[in-house]
């Protein structure tokens, strides 16, 4: 007997296997990665972007199809990453605002979702590219439309017709973008597509079980999956391109920007219009969407620095990304290029070698890196943080933080390893601001700029403040000027019995320390984390962040999310791994 409707249990399912069969293909849609730049991670931001939608719905239990179209929805776009992570999310995005209103999925809702959900990317994707993840996510959602229009009722029959129609739309991609068949490939978006939703289609008839780790977000299931129907037909193809003969100078464009603008109230259309047309006038491959509280982009510029200016003037900024493409196509090459000569090196060894006279083994001088204008140094404790510091463009994260801080020579040694004119550094600990400053007067090669951030959340701040486009003196200011827009705090343990004004506190309990020093302490962490953000808030205030460190685990942090939430309804939560030492979380307010 066939399967005619689906509840919330088993759409969640479905998610969950279609995002373990993207995770574990993931490296191979990478390979197929040629457009629009040939940067090699589609695979991986489409991952991400799943992952995150994935770990949303994971949690949920017994959700009406409301609480699960705007969970799973909501974590898709919040974590979309690049072009074809964001068109994913909107394609989900479309799908689940038509049913949310349901009681349970039927073969015609489900067309109808599907509709829905291409006509919402297409939307938010200002040049539609055909040959692409939108061409085969039109193919199937047609194809679904025209069988149930013939009345057909079983959704497995329907999944399955759909999903050798998107195959075969992805296998004529390469006659419509000129890119793809030049380098032998189909498109990497519509095969990371085809991945999910074929995963999603064994999970809803069983062929595939997952077992889904929330709190690590890790790759669901037993790795590598023995798929034994509706494997993709273009999966086991030979990549025929050659990567060198795509040249950086194809990018016209160098820098894949990303960001999340929150917005306090809901904009027109001709203010989203108007802030799309901005956003192409500096750029391009631009998709961009607006939601009732905030606004997702994804564009391609050189001036990345002036779509975060713009975008401040919509709302405040989250999730921000900048990845330097023309690098991102070169180190694909390096690794390519060090494979290629591990295999002659290896031949090479088993062969007779004989060197004609003044041939030379002695090794070559290193040239000197060509230096860029602005670097960064920031010193930091934990992978989390650190992280999070590389990401928004830090070069070198010094080790250290409260009880460890680093030295003068430290800080110098760091600054020697950037090849920049200019070195930002960021101490991030008031006890480490006169290191700094001391290391800035014993350089003479180039030029250290001490920004005298006192906390994590301030240097994450000031790096939001740098524009590349601005003089160095320019961009002191502006970051120097962010360290005021961010409140700190932390909660850590008393190691001893202690009074602080009127707080007597007792060894071993919570203690929540802000800018000014401990304003807060107790036996039980949520009430001490709520008073502490009781006393940081203020009205300008609209985005807490909770970095949790080592000694939390992750489902500890998204309780606290959850009771902070109930105790402060007007901020919005994120809740982030930090991985700092002593430190039970650190807060941003912003």
């Amino acid at each position: 007997m066939g399967i005619n409707t689906l509840d919330t249990e088993l759409i969640k399912k479905a998610v969950l296997c279609g995002a373990k069969r993207l995770s574990d293909n993931k490296d191979y849609i990478n390979e197929l990665n040629v457009f629009p730049v040939p940067d090699g991670d589609t695979g991986s931001n489409m991952t991400l972007t799943i992952m995150s939608a994935a770990n949303a719905v994971a949690a949920l239990e017994d959700a009406d199809f409301k609480t699960f179209a705007k969970t799973f929805s909501s974590g898709a776009l919040k974590g979309a990453r690049g072009n074809s992570g964001v068109i994913l999310s909107q394609l989900i995005r479309g799908f689940c605002k038509e049913i949310e209103d349901a009681k349970e999925v039927d073969a015609k809702l489900m067309a109808s979702a599907f509709v829905r959900g291409v006509e919402t990317a297409y939307k938010a994707v200002m040049k539609p590219k055909e040959g692409t993840i939108l061409t085969v996510a039109k193919a199937i959602a047609e194809k679904t439309f025209e069988i149930v229009s013939f009345e057909a009722e079983d959704i497995e029959f329907i999944a399955k017709e759909a999903l050798e129609y998107g195959n075969y739309a992805l296998e004529h991609t390469p006659d419509q973008l000129p890119v793809l068949k030049e380098a032998g490939v189909v498109d990497s978006g519509g095969q990371g597509l085809m991945e999910f939703l074929t995963g999603a289609f064994m999970g809803i008839i069983g062929d595939m079980e997952v077992s889904f780790n929330v709190a690590h977000k890790k790759s669901v299931g037993e790795e590598g999956a023995k798929l034994d129907r509706l494997k993709t037909a273009t999966l086991h193809k030979q990549i025929s391109v050659d990567s060198s003969d795509i040249s950086t100078s194809d990018i016209k464009y160098g820098y894949c920007t990303e960001f999340i603008s929150n917005i306090p109230k809901p904009l027109t259309e001709d203010e989203v219009d108007s802030f799309k047309q901005f956003l192409l006038s500096i750029g391009d491959s631009l998709v961009c969407v607006a939601d009732d509280e905030f606004v997702k982009v994804h564009v391609h510029t050189n001036h990345p620095g002036l779509a975060f200016e713009k975008a401040l003037e919509l709302g405040y900024l989250t999730n921000m990304k900048i990845d330097n493409m023309r690098e991102e196509h070169k180190e694909k090459l390096s690794i390519e290029k060090l494979s290629i000569e591990k295999l002659s090196i290896e031949k090479l060894s088993t062969e007779k070698l004989s060197l004609k006279d003044g041939f030379s083994l002695e090794p070559q001088p290193e040239p000197e890196p060509e230096l860029k204008d602005f670097g960064f140094a920031a010193c930091a404790y934990g992978e989390g943080i650190t992280n999070v510091l590389k990401d928004m463009g830090v070069d070198y994260v010094i080790e250290g933080g409260q009880t460890m801080n680093p030295s003068t020579e430290d800080i110098l040694e760091a600054v020697d390893c950037i090849p920049a004119k200019t070195v930002f550094v960021l101490p991030n600990n008031k006890n480490i601001i006169l290191a700094a400053e001391q290391a800035a007067k014993l350089i003479d090669n180039k030029k250290i700029v001490v920004i005298p951030s006192k906390t994590i959340p301030q240097g994450i701040a000031a790096m939001i403040g740098f524009m590349d486009e601005n003089s160095a003196e320019d961009n002191e200011k502006s970051m120097k000027a962010q360290l005021k827009n961010v409140a700190s705090g932390q909660i850590t343990y008393a190691v001893r019995d202690t009074k602080s004004g009127e707080l007597v506190i007792k060894k071993g309990d919570f203690m929540g320390l802000d800018d000014t020093g401990i304003c807060s302490s107790g036996s039980d962490m949520k009430e001490v984390a709520g008073s502490l953000v009781e006393h940081m808030m203020s009205d300008e205030y609209g985005l807490l962040t909770l970095y949790y460190g080592a000694d939390v685990k992750e489902e500890e942090a998204i309780k606290l999310q959850s009771f902070l939430a109930e105790r402060f309804p007007d901020i919005d939560i994120e809740v982030m791994p930090g991985g700092q030492p002593v430190y039970y979380y650190i807060l941003s307010l912003e």
